[in-house]
């Protein structure tokens, strides 16, 4: 019989308490809401993803394929000009541009400024049930000067926009595709070439914002970027404008329109400043002024010509005011009894110009002298310029403390000099200066009768400067090829490039005269400007022959 065992018995499991089974029933539940809620985060999260993924506005926005490398037909919509933007208010608007500057001021808003010519306008881009946030956030970050084309609802400001040269509307985006992106960062930033030129050894200076000073040579370097300024815009506006206004008044008086050759067999005014190329298997020369063409144009009985073209100087000058190619607007006319005639054209050839640029181009103008705070330009009444004796201009100089001869030559602070103290006698920055020193003018000018060391010659003058050298010409073959002769340094009038020009006058030639003016440099000083390179497209002195 088996013996009992002493062990004792193993005690039951106790049972949970109703507490513990309450707080297990808790944790359980707030398990399954905290589960349930990120169900539901995560199903929010997926639609909203979902809705964005489809983006309402992806056919209203984009970078547009290359113009022309895709087969593409016109919508023939019509594109508006930015200046008329007041003729559309409440209206859709289509139109190109490029972007000053883009910013995103939310998720939901962002702004553009735009431009077009001289003209700026806000835009607006604004997230709503018709336009996504994708397409603002790629409005607000379009690279600064992208070309756009843009369409957009013209609205009137709530308030005046200063950032923008047209304050009271702007444009609320609705659609917007990038024609051509500008890579960046670029060289040079547009808006630092609207600042003035940084003074001599200011360079690498920055102004009180920090911003920096862009010399001169950089902005030459980078020229197409800088050009896209608005102060430049306005300074190439005004030299076209000088142009128009040249040929406008002339023609009235009519004088006809020619194009003389610049190539030249032999370098024909004499001297060392001229270029000298191959040509072909000889040597040629650019021309150093139209002067011989338009005196054989008078000639061939032509009375009254004129020309707009380059002029090339092989002067190694590298001032202010001095260029290797310029644009020369030369005149030449005969006149009837005395070469004061021609002087009279000249100046109110001029008047003309300076009035008619204050009035067609007062924006332009006022534009730039804002930048380079320059006074405006004194100007005399028709018939009242001031037309000073060469000899009068030495004694105005020398009562003023400078130190010349009868007949020597001005050197240019003594014409700056000359400048201000017939502004101060006279109230003209337009003036001329008449019977110049024979020995220091070209060889074809006609002596003056007043005095053998003098000629019928003139300059006019812009604040001091010179902008126009012109004479009476001398109409006879004989005298002409003995002033050549006499000359310093001698020219032959038999030799290559000059033999015709001396035989034209011995067929009977009428007296004449006229002036070759330097298109930048009245474009300089019209505007005060600190530099003549700023009036050159692509300037050309001793140093640049690039871009």
């Amino acid at each position: 019989m088996a013996e009992e065992s002493n062990a004792p018995a193993a005690a039951a499991p106790a049972e949970p308490s109703k507490n513990a089974l309450k707080k297990a029933q808790k944790e359980k539940e707030k398990a399954e809401k905290k589960a349930a809620a990120k169900a539901r985060e995560l199903a929010e999260r997926q639609k909203k993803e979902a809705a964005d993924s489809e983006d309402i506005s992806k056919d209203n926005y984009g970078e547009l394929p290359l113009t022309g490398s895709k087969d593409f037909k016109p919508t023939n919509t019509d594109r508006v000009d930015l200046s008329t933007i007041a003729e559309h208010e409440g209206k859709e608007v289509t139109f190109r541009c490029w972007v000053e500057n883009a910013r995103s001021q939310s998720a939901k808003l962002a702004f553009l400024n735009l431009r077009q010519g001289s003209n700026t306008v806000q835009a607006v881009v604004a997230a709503s049930d018709k336009l996504s946030k994708q397409m603002v956030k790629f409005c607000g970050t379009v690279s600064t000067e992208s070309t756009l084309a843009v369409t957009g609802l013209v609205k009137k400001a709530p308030e005046p926009i200063k950032s923008a040269t047209i304050q009271d509307f702007e444009i609320h985006i609705l659609k917007l595709f990038v024609e051509a992106k500008a890579e960046v960062p670029l060289p040079l930033q547009v808006d630092d070439a609207e600042r003035p030129l940084p003074t001599e050894g200011e360079e690498e200076k920055a102004e009180a914002d920090g911003r920096p000073l862009v010399s001169l040579n950089t902005r030459l370097n980078n020229r197409t970027l800088d050009l896209r300024a608005k102060i430049n815009h306005a300074i190439f506006d005004i030299k076209d404008g000088v142009c128009q206004l040249f040929l406008e008044f002339l023609w009235k008086r009519k004088f006809k329109l020619f194009q003389t050759p610049k190539i030249l067999g032999a370098a024909s005014e004499g001297g060392a400043n001229v270029f000298e190329l191959k040509y072909f298997d000889r040597s040629a020369y650019l021309a150093q002024s139209p002067q011989f063409y338009k005196q054989m144009l008078i000639t061939s009985r032509f009375p009254r010509v004129m020309e707009i073209g380059p002029v090339f100087r092989a002067e190694n000058s590298n001032t202010a005011r001095h260029l290797t190619e310029f644009t020369g607007l030369d005149l030449e006319m005969e006149f009837q009894e005395h070469y004061h005639e021609v002087m009279s054209v000249l100046e109110d050839l001029m008047l003309f110009i300076f009035n008619e640029l204050n009035k067609r181009f007062k924006e332009e103008t006022e534009l730039v002298r804002s930048v380079y705070h320059v006074e405006s330009f004194k100007l005399p009444k028709s018939g009242e310029v001031p037309r000073i004796p060469f000899q009068e201009g030495i004694k105005m100089l020398r009562e003023a403390g400078e130190e010349l001869g009868d007949y020597d030559d001005l050197t240019t602070p003594q014409e700056k000099h000359l400048g201000r103290l017939v502004l101060e006698k006279y109230g003209s920055d337009f003036y001329v200066l008449d019977q110049f020193p024979l020995a220091i003018r070209p060889a074809y000018t006609m002596p003056s009768p007043l005095d053998p060391k003098l000629s019928n010659s003139y300059d006019l003058f812009m604040r001091g400067q010179e902008i126009c050298s012109g004479a009476q010409r001398i109409h006879d073959a004989e005298l002409l090829a003995k002033m050549m002769r006499e000359h310093d340094p001698p020219i032959d009038p038999n030799g290559a490039g000059t033999k015709e020009y001396v035989d034209s006058f011995r067929y009977g030639a009428p007296p004449h005269g006229g002036g070759g003016f330097g298109l930048e440099r009245i474009v300089q000083f019209w505007l005060g400007l600190p530099n003549i390179r700023m009036c050159s497209l692509f300037p050309r002195d001793p140093q640049r022959v690039t871009p």
